[in-house]
């Protein structure tokens, strides 16, 4: 018997746990000036999460979706992006919107149930967040389509979880984005955990990464954790895509150090000694080892950063919370081009009420 193929999924990694350079760091990391922005996009993504946390449990929003641990793929993917092109996120990505212009006073605006959080002023080309699971792939493969219908040199790229790679959608999304050679990447967060469900129980393979061969199209693996790695191999996939040469599909390995939501409490299905290992290779404290080593960076940058963040992250609540709330017919505003007449009459009553007045009451 024969051979008709041969498929190998390649990892990266440029700093260690450690915050230990490899000799080869790509061109852009060599600097280690070049790489602040990147750690205080994280930390500063980090104290939002601490502080929106802090207000779900207050009854300030609602459920939150923390991105702890998480900070070096959504810093690295937001990066390695062109301002025109397009992120097509999961509901979990507010370190990438960050960087990308979203401001954390519309984060808390979507979190607090309200849809001018989703009105993203500095990307309003760029989509909101994406609850239902894995759909954003089809999104972005269709954002790609156009990109190329267009002939437009812009790229799409999408995120989602390791439990979103079991959902139909990602293999439908992914596999046409391969017959239609669209300038999509897709960058699987593999946190370990689809909720309660462990990423061992998802699937049989041995890397998510592989699935992309069924698609016909590249496939790796990346540290998560070290936001060089996810900035130089997503950036490389970005340009291929752009340059024509069609998907990629890049699997980051990272752990979900926090509850899936403050829905949650992780505490009653994962072990105990496994999150205080992920500890340990956790992306600010390595990049922060880094730097320091370095010598780019020092306790007293580290303290006067906080201090930038903290306030950074205040100034943005303040204003959340000084927004007076929409109006009842706001609920009514993002469905529809033209709204169906019936949900037109709910409109109506709807401003009726918040009106004072009763339904099939004269406005005066």
């Amino acid at each position: 018997m024969g051979s008709v193929a041969r498929f190998e999924i390649g990892f990266t990694r440029y700093l260690s746990p450690e915050g230990t350079a490899s000799p080869d760091l790509p061109d852009f990391a060599r600097d280690p000036a070049a790489l602040l922005p990147l750690y205080r996009a994280m930390v500063l993504t980090r104290q939002f999460d601490l502080k929106a946390i802090a207000m779900q449990r207050t009854g300030q929003i609602g459920t939150f979706a923390s991105a702890l641990g998480q900070e070096a793929i959504g810093v690295g993917v937001a990066t390695a992006m062109r301002p025109d092109d397009v992120l097509v996120p999961s509901y979990r990505d507010h370190a990438a919107q960050f960087v990308r212009g979203v401001t954390m006073t519309e984060s808390l605006l979507y979190w607090g149930g309200d849809e001018r959080g989703s009105g993203f002023a500095a990307v309003p080309h760029d989509f909101g967040n994406c609850v239902p699971i894995g759909t954003q792939v089809g999104h972005g493969a269709g954002v790609a389509y156009a990109f190329r219908l267009r002939g437009q040199p812009r790229v799409a790229v999408t995120i989602v979880g390791d439990g979103g790679t079991s959902k139909g959608d990602f293999y439908e999304g992914m596999n046409m984005a391969g017959v239609w050679r669209v300038p999509l990447v897709i960058v699987v967060n593999n946190n370990q955990w689809a909720i309660s469900m462990p990423r061992s129980r998802q699937t049989a393979a041995q890397t998510l990464a592989q699935k992309a061969i069924a698609a016909g199209i590249p496939g790796e693996q990346v540290d998560g954790n070290d936001v060089v790695a996810v900035r130089h191999r997503v950036g490389q996939a970005i340009e291929r895509a752009r340059a024509g040469e069609g998907p990629a599909l890049i699997e980051a390995i990272t752990y979900r150090l926090g509850d899936h939501t403050t829905a949650d409490d992780a505490s009653r299905y994962r072990d105990e000694a496994a999150v205080k290992a992920a500890w340990q290779q956790e992306p600010v404290m390595r990049l922060r080892n880094y730097l320091a080593a370095q010598g780019a960076w020092d306790a007293a940058q580290e303290e006067a950063l906080l201090r930038q963040c903290q306030q950074a992250v205040a100034a943005a609540v303040e204003a959340y919370l000084a927004l007076p709330p929409p109006g009842a017919g706001a609920m009514f505003d993002c469905l529809y081009e033209t709204l169906p007449a019936a949900l037109a009459a709910q409109r109506e009553t709807a401003l009726r009420y918040q009106a004072g007045l009763q339904p099939g009451a004269h406005h005066g």
